[in-house]
Parts: C-alpha cells; structure tokens; sequence
C-alpha cells in the first residue's frame, strides 16, 4: 500500500485497545479512501483487526472513492480481508446495503494544483457529497461521523490569531482562487452543525494542518513531496517567494490517531484542530531542516510562485490544539525532525519507481 508498516503499527498501538474495541462488530464508511489520508485510515482499521480485534468481531470498512485524484497509489486497489471498495462519486447519492456505525468523511481536492484544475468538483464534493453523508447518517440513528475540513478555513489570520483557535472566524476571500476549497470546507461545517442541531446527527469537524508523511505523491504539489521529487530527480529545491511564510507539520500517525479520537469522541457540532503546533517553522528553515534528512539534497533557489499556484497564500498557519487536548486527549509525539527522516527516507526509494513518475 506505499506505506510504512512501522507507522501503521505506530497508528494502532498508539491508542488504547478499548478504544478499537469500540469498532468491532461496527461498520464504518471512509470517503476519499483511496486519497493520501483515506489509506493510511484503511490500513489502521486492516491491522487492528489483525492484532487487537482477532479475537472478537472484526470492524467492517466500506471505502469510497471516485479516484479522480488518487494518483498512482490510490488506483492501485487490492482486495482486503473485511474492507469493500466500491467507485462512487459522493457528489451523487449513496445508499448502504446495511446499517453505517460510523462515517469518517475524508473525500476531498485538497491540493491547490487539483483545485485550480477542479474548481467545481472541489466544491461540490463539500457541498453536495456532505449532505449525501449527512442524509446517510440521518437514516442510521445513532451513526458517529467526522467531517475533514480543513486549516485553510480560516484564510490569512493576523498575528493577533496565531497560533490559532478554533473559535477564530476567519480571514476568507470568497471570491479568490482558493475559495472553491476554502469557502466549500466552511459550507461543509456548517452542514454538520445544522445536522447536530436539528437533526440530533453525531458530528464532529476535523482542521488538520499540514499532514505529511510517506504515502503522499509527486502529484500531490505539495512542499514536502514537492522537495522530494526534486531531490530524487537531482534538481536544487524551489522555494516560493522569499520564503517567510510559515507553517506546522504534523506527521501522519500523530494525525490519523487525532482523528480517530475525534470521531469517537469529540463533541457533536464542534471543530477540532488537529495538528502540531511545534515548531512554526518558516520555508527557509524548512528547506536547512530538509538538508539534514534527505539523501542527495544540493540546494535550494529562490523563485516565483507558479502561474498554477493559487494566489493569497496564507503568511502563517500553526493550530491552538487546547481544545482536542481536553477533549479527547490529543498528543502529538513525532518531532520534525523525526518526521522529515521517515518521509524523506521512504521517498528515496518510493520516487524513483516510474509507477510515482507522472
């Protein structure tokens, strides 16, 4: 599955066994399975019922996904004791053959490349494809469900609001070239929230910030794989603008355990940041982090954003995490450079295979 099967280890072993003993016997619904986030959640559920699950009833997986996105990782399907792929578009209606427990609502265009390319369906999977999950979980009392969102709600906050909090209301252009996905991931949180408090539905709203780790492909257009690639292709690094604007990096087993713990018991109607908020680190730092990690690194340039690059880059993003810390107990535990060691390690071999070239 192009992962790390220490990670996937790391995922289930790092939270307690009553709480995957919560999923057995259930059935859980994962769209956008076949994304980034959506395998490394397949493969958890895979190995728990391998390890802590063996001796009662297995969680069953239904994944969903249209693939439009998925590169050639997610494409490459494989049949899986207990999990049921099925090719759908969430923007369309779906309906279960049997009872859904839990609905992890992962699908999405999340990078800026695909949504500049996507605009409508980046939108639309937000919109429409929540309120298909939304009328399934409606149909199924009692169902739990965690709808990815996102940190780029909340747009260019001022420094006032940084590290930032979920009661932060935003900073948006809702007609600028990132709105498709911003504005969409806003509608969607609304969506959830009306669903709790007129309908009763159990849902909670997940912000990762920068999740990052092995898995992630070329075509993902994002700074850590983008730096990858160059460095497996033997080209300098390219860094944006002058390089001052910041970001957190949580490594993916950190995130994948987060949000876990938010569909099982993050508050319904609430958001939650999921992140790690150590260290801010700006892109000129990043790339002297990067130096130390990767094999084959030469040097980086400064250069212009691309013509394909969304404009109104945020200046800064690092997640206030108090609030999941209190709720559900969220640590994050891989440090940077921890992080960056594992991904870059896994990227030399896994970005020379011409199966990730395109």
């Amino acid at each position: 599955m192009h992962l790390l099967d220490s990670d996937i280890d790391e995922i289930v072993e790092g939270l307690p066994v009553s709480l995957w003993e919560r999923f057995a016997g259930r059935r859980v619904m994962l769209t956008g399975g076949r994304g980034f986030l959506g395998r490394y959640l397949t493969a958890a559920f895979v190995r728990a019922n391998e390890t802590v699950l063996r001796t009662s009833s297995p969680v069953e997986l239904v994944v969903l996904d249209n693939l439009i996105t998925a590169g050639p990782f997610g494409e490459q399907t494989q049949t899986l004791p207990n999990v049921a792929f099925v090719k759908h578009d969430i923007i369309k209606p779906f309906y279960p053959e049997r009872r859904v427990d839990f609905i992890l609502h992962a699908a999405g265009i999340a990078s800026p490349a695909w949504y500049r390319k996507f605009p409508e369906e980046t939108y639309s999977v937000s919109v429409k494809g929540t309120e298909n999950v939304l009328e399934i979980a409606k149909q199924n009392q009692g169902c739990r469900l965690a709808f990815f969102s996102s940190s780029e709600i909340y747009g260019d906050p001022d420094a006032a609001n940084v590290p930032t909090k979920e009661s932060y209301k935003g900073h948006v252009s809702c007609l600028g070239p990132r709105a498709c996905y911003d504005e969409g991931k806003r509608f969607g949180e609304m969506m959830v929230r009306v669903a709790f408090e007129r309908h009763g539905v159990s849902g909670s709203m997940i912000r990762p910030f920068n999740f990052y780790g092995p898995g992630m492909q070329k075509t993902d257009y994002r700074v850590l794989p983008n730096f990858a690639a160059r460095i497996s292709d033997g080209q300098p690094l390219q860094i944006y603008g002058d390089g001052r604007q910041t970001r957190t990096f949580c490594y993916v087993t950190d995130g994948i355990r987060g949000c876990l713990q938010v569909l099982l018991d993050g508050h319904a109607g609430e958001p939650y940041n999921v992140g790690n908020p150590d260290p801010e680190i700006s892109m000129r730092a990043l790339v002297d982090e990067v130096s130390r990690a990767a094999t084959g690194y030469r040097h980086a340039n400064h250069v212009n954003y691309p013509e394909t690059y969304p404009a109104d880059e945020p200046l800064r993003r690092c997640p206030d995490i108090s609030k999941i810390r209190a709720h559900v107990g969220f640590e994050p535990r891989v440090s940077l450079e921890d992080g960056l060691r594992r991904f870059f390690g896994w990227a030399d071999v896994a970005y020379r295979e011409k199966a990730v070239a395109a």
